[in-house]
């Protein structure tokens, strides 16, 4: 199959691409290079730039070179931008992921997978997330990955295109130096930026009824996660019809002082982490539940937290080497 990867120029879209190179797919990139960098994509795979708003190039794409499933990873993606411009986060996610979808369907592609979030799940109340906690998303970028799996299982229905929607839990770690994430949204980068401006790293927010006080996340190695996008791919392509929603986790809660403790280990610095105010949108605690995907498609995380963190602290210091 031919698999169109939006956002395949980014951080998770990058090594998404790889997989399913080695898994023996074709790939081709979709990516408007806000965040992505061109540099990533591997020679030999054909970079297309532009926007998912743009349905008569997304068409035009598909067409021209006989896609045949889409990987669709294209998003805004911060919590805390998502409340002051919520407008922004529908129209990019959105409407964005509707007018992809109309050019998909126009097309007869047959398989869709959509890049979801355990943002959907809001503050939920239980130890560990299954895909039928009740959804509660606190902040518009959650909203939109909600509506976008209600809008992906709609399409699906009314057309017979094969779905699946992947929710994501804290994607750390690395394939390759090359490939880490060189954006500073997420923990992990956040506090090596601080660590090598020899700055304390920052926790927001320690009150939260957790153990330690701090928010409690569920991560999961980039690589693993790229490989549990293999594993729906040929689901999808085995099983026309196929609607699926699947929480991609390790179910093990570490807490944000937990991390920082084992990333200032793990680099070898000594600074102790200073407790800023807490940011809107962040739930307490969020870990998954990983039994569903594992039946399903027999699909199971192999790396560690201190595997993600040696992996993207090399990643770290391969993009800022003066630093």
């Amino acid at each position: 199959m031919t698999w169109l990867i939006t956002g395949g120029a980014g951080y998770i879209g990058a090594h998404v691409v790889r997989a399913l190179l080695d898994a023996g797919e074709e790939a081709v990139v979709y990516d408007d290079l806000s965040t992505g960098i061109a540099e990533r994509v591997p020679e030999g795979v054909p970079l297309e730039i532009g926007s998912t708003l743009d349905g008569e190039r997304l068409a035009r794409v598909i067409r021209g070179h006989g896609v045949t499933g889409v990987v669709h990873l294209a998003a805004k993606k911060q919590v805390g931008e998502s409340v002051e411009r919520p407008l922004h986060y529908y129209r990019e996610n959105v409407e964005g992921l509707r007018t992809l979808l109309g050019a998909v369907t126009d097309a007869g592609v047959p398989s869709f997978v959509f890049s979801s979030s355990a943002a959907v799940y809001g503050m939920p109340d239980v130890d560990l997330v299954t895909e039928d906690t009740p959804c509660a998303p606190m902040s518009p970028y959650g909203e939109t990955k909600l509506v976008g799996e209600w809008l992906v299982r709609a399409t699906g229905r009314a057309t017979g295109l094969s779905t699946a929607s992947l929710r994501y839990f804290n994607v750390a770690g690395a394939a390759a130096p090359a490939l880490a994430d060189t954006g500073v949204f997420n923990l992990v980068p956040m506090v090596f930026e601080k660590l090598t401006e020899a700055a304390p790293p920052r926790i927001f927010g320690a009150d939260y009824p957790t153990p330690d006080g701090t928010c409690v996340r569920d991560y999961i190695h980039v690589v693993d996660l790229a490989e549990a996008h293999v594993a729906t791919a040929r689901r999808l392509r085995e099983a026309p019809g196929t609607d699926l929603t699947l929480n991609i986790g390790r179910g093990e809660g570490v807490s944000v002082r937990e991390m920082i403790d084992r990333i200032t280990a793990h680099t070898g610095h000594s600074l102790s982490p200073v407790v800023v105010d807490r940011r809107p949108g962040d739930p307490a605690r969020v870990v998954a539940s990983a039994d569903r995907i594992a039946t399903e498609l027999g699909w199971k995380a192999r790396h560690g937290v201190d595997e993600m963190i040696a992996s993207a602290w090399e990643g770290w210091t391969h993009h800022h080497p003066a630093r």
